[in-house]
Order: structure tokens, then sequence, then C-alpha cells
């Protein structure tokens, strides 16, 4: 890795910072034609900044690719904490229609970096292999913010990867614990298309563990109480619901329980390639699991009161379009139970957090609080993606401040052609113009802010 570079930023070298990142996307979500403040800036550099690609001399130098790395990262404190970590967990997210690869990635850099001077790391763990999660871990959680971005591997089979120097399990295992790594003071994470669904996939697997663990530990606790009873009785529960909840797609059942492959991802059986409408999510409550109202009623009861930051885009921007460019889809079935899991285990720890702290039961107060469901899209008038985004909440125990972390189905970094924008860089008046790139943006900002 080139570590040439000491400092953040690449238009206003040494000037990059929190304060000034936050400052550049304000501006530029607050309207759609005003020129950019680093104008000034772009004559002498934009070039170097279109042309270049990752692992090349200039902005898009920080490629990581060994421990080795990560260590000589973690010298330089002020560039990583004022730069975003892109985990990249395939070489590509697709073909275009021009048959080209579209390594998307790239644009996330490009407009960080054109946008707001935001530096990136690239971490590409398809190429890497395992790395030193801990390592990993800590340096994403003190730096600006997380992408784990999009890839064409399905996570219904985990053959698909084995082109790549990754296993599905042990990118199931990073995205885990970027999840449980958000607290206070951590950088908020954004999931993109195979990471949506790896996030998806990451609930199940952690409400597994953590319920699995609390039976083992109130077993073999010699303390007994009401509390604890209480637990016990929440996690027996979400078991039961979690073996038993079905998945449907056209009426017909397509994973039966927690355990089925397909349970929290499945075929999308309306692939989606190119624009579609962006709206927020609202079901009927019919359907044929009797458990399914339930979740229902619980998640719209839980985010009754409060507008998010993708629900008010899309009130005050109107009607959206954004790109899609996938074949498999996150179940509603699945974040709907997550998202009361996570409740009911909040609910349930919350008078024993004290004693929980002091076991190797913990970890636990790190879980999400719930899994909103905030927008689907829709394309010739019939919903397409029930679940195209969501806000994984979290809620201190101690403070009650929450925290926010986001996934998208879609892609908000790509435009309507599906390119990327390495040698093809839009002008500034097209990006802000771009409904996914300003709903990007400002989920940035939101997250950044708070």
């Amino acid at each position: 890795m080139d570590f040439s570079k000491e400092e953040p930023g690449f238009f206003r070298p040494g000037n990059s910072s929190r304060t000034s990142i936050e400052f550049f996307l304000a501006d530029f979500i607050s309207d759609r034609d005003s020129n950019s403040l680093l104008e000034p800036f772009y004559d002498k550099k934009l070039n170097s900044l279109v042309n270049s690609e990752w692992g090349e001399k200039g902005p898009l130098e920080m490629v990581v690719k060994s421990n080795g790395d990560l260590k000589e990262i973690s010298k330089h404190p002020k560039l990583y904490k004022n730069s975003i970590f892109i985990i990249e967990p395939a070489r590509h997210v697709g073909i275009n229609p021009k048959g080209k690869e579209v390594k998307a990635s790239i644009n996330i850099a490009y407009l960080s970096q054109y946008i707001a001077d935001c530096d990136s790391i690239l971490v590409p763990l398809w190429e890497t292999g395992p790395l030193d999660k801990e390592l990993l871990i800590e340096l994403i959680s003190n730096s600006a913010m997380c992408f784990v971005e999009g890839g064409y591997p399905s996570l219904r089979d985990g053959r698909s990867f084995d082109g790549t120097n990754i296993r599905l399990g042990d990118l199931q295992g990073v995205v885990e614990d970027i999840i449980l790594a958000r607290d206070s003071k951590s950088a908020p994470a954004i999931f993109i298309c195979l990471g949506h669904q790896l996030a998806a996939q990451a609930h199940i697997e952690i409400i597994k563990q953590a319920t699995g663990q609390i039976l083992k530990f109130l077993q073999n606790s010699e303390e007994k109480n009401y509390y604890l009873k209480n637990l016990g009785n929440k996690c027996n529960e979400i078991i039961s619901v979690g073996k038993n909840l079905c998945v449907y797609k056209n009426e017909k059942i397509v994973a039966k329980g927690w355990d089925h492959s397909c349970f929290a991802v499945a075929l999308n059986l309306k692939p989606e390639v190119g624009k579609v409408d962006l709206e927020k999510y609202s079901h009927s409550g019919l359907h044929p699991s009797d458990e399914f109202a339930d979740l229902l009623m619980y998640h719209e009861l839980a985010h009754e009161h409060e507008l998010g930051i993708v629900e008010k885009f899309l009130t005050y921007e109107k009607r959206i379009h954004i790109e899609m460019f996938h074949g498999d889809v996150v179940n509603q079935e699945a974040i709907l139970f997550a998202n009361w899991a996570f409740g009911e285990l909040y609910k349930a720890v919350y008078p024993i957090r004290k004693k929980i702290l002091m076991t190797d039961l913990s970890w636990i107060l790190n879980l999400p609080t719930s899994v909103e469901i905030v927008c689907s899209t829709r394309m010739n008038g019939e919903v397409c993606t029930e679940v195209a985004a969501t806000c994984i909440n979290y809620i201190d125990h101690q403070t009650q401040n929450s925290r926010k972390s986001f996934t998208f189905q879609f892609h908000p970094e790509l435009l309507e052609d599906l390119s990327i924008f390495y040698k093809n860089m839009p002008d500034f008046k097209t990006l802000k113009g771009d409904d996914g790139i300003r709903l990007l943006s400002r989920v940035m900002y939101e997250m950044l802010i708070r």
C-alpha cells in the first residue's frame, strides 16, 4: 500500500476533517442547482480523480492487501478517522447493459471525494481473503463511515463464492461484527445490495446466537427471579417463532424456519435491472402465515411515531427513482421477525442489564433494538422488492441515546446507465439532480451529525 499520504484530503490536503465532510455534504443536499464549494480546487485536480483506479497513486491509492497494511493504517489515526472504509465482497457487482463489469466501490470513493473531499480505504476481501478481524473492526469503528458493497455471488449458494479468496461464512462473520460494533462512539455503516443481504442474514444468525447463549447461561445460573425467567421465556418464544415462520413468494412456501438457506434471502421472482420507483413500505397484513400479522403490527407500532431519514426524503422529494441491479431479495418475513426479536430481547434484558454486563453475555447489550423496513420498489404499478431498504436502530441501555445504520438493496451510487465513474465522471449538476445520490448523501450526512 502507498503511504506517501499521511494527511486526509485530496483537493485540500491536510484540511479534510469530520467537520468539513459534514459541511460539504450538507451543502450538496441543500438544493439541486448550486455549485460545489470545492469548485475552485477542481481545475487542477479533477482530472487526476477521474482517471484514478484503485491502488494507483492519487486519491485512490489506499487499498488493503494484507494484515501488514491494516497495521500500517493503524499508525495514521488522523487519516483513517477522516476516511471511509469500503468492504468489497466481490470483484464487481454485476455486468451492465454495455457488457462491462460494474466495480461500484469506485463510485462510492469518487462521490465521497468529489462531493466532500473525503478519502476512501478499500478492503477487497474477495482478493485478500480473511484478515485480522479484530484489527479490521477496530479501524472501521474509528473511521468516519463504513460501506459494505454489493457483489455478484448469491447468499443462497456458498459455492458462488468459489471464485473468490473468501468463504461466505467468513464474510458473514465480518458483517455480524460490524453490526455488533455499532456503539455510541463508532462509525455508522451502509450496506448495499449483497451487503444489504449479508446484513439481513447476520440479523438472523445474531438472534440465534443470542437466544442460544442466554438459555445456556440461565440453565447454569443458580440465581432465579422473575426477570431471568421472563428473559428465558422470551428466548424460547423467539426460537419457536423463528423455527416455524414460513416465507412465501406468490403464495408458495420458499423457506420454512430460520435454518432454511432462503429464510433471510431468496430468489427475486421479478429481477430488477435499471430504474424503479421508491416508495414507503406498507403491507395489507394479508398473508398465509398466522404469525405474520402480529410481526407486522409490532413493526407498525414500533415505528409509528418516528419518521426517519429515508421516509422524510421520500415525503419531501415526492416521486423518487433509483437504480436496481440484483437477482436476490431480502424477505420481509425475516426482517419483521428480526425487528420483533430484537425489540423483545431489548425489553427483557433492560431490567437486568447491569447483571448481564458482568457476565459473558455482555455482548448482547450491543444488539440492535429494531430493524425497520423503510421503503419498497415499484415498477409499472406493481411492488417488486418489499425490503428495498432497512434502518438498523440501536438504543444505548444507559443513556437512551439512539444511533443508526442503513442497508439498501438498490445502488444509490449508480446512475441510470449502471456505469462506473472511472474516466466518465458526471458533472456536479448531474449528481445533484440524481435521486439515488441525493438520498445516499443525505443518509451519510444525517448519520455523521448524529
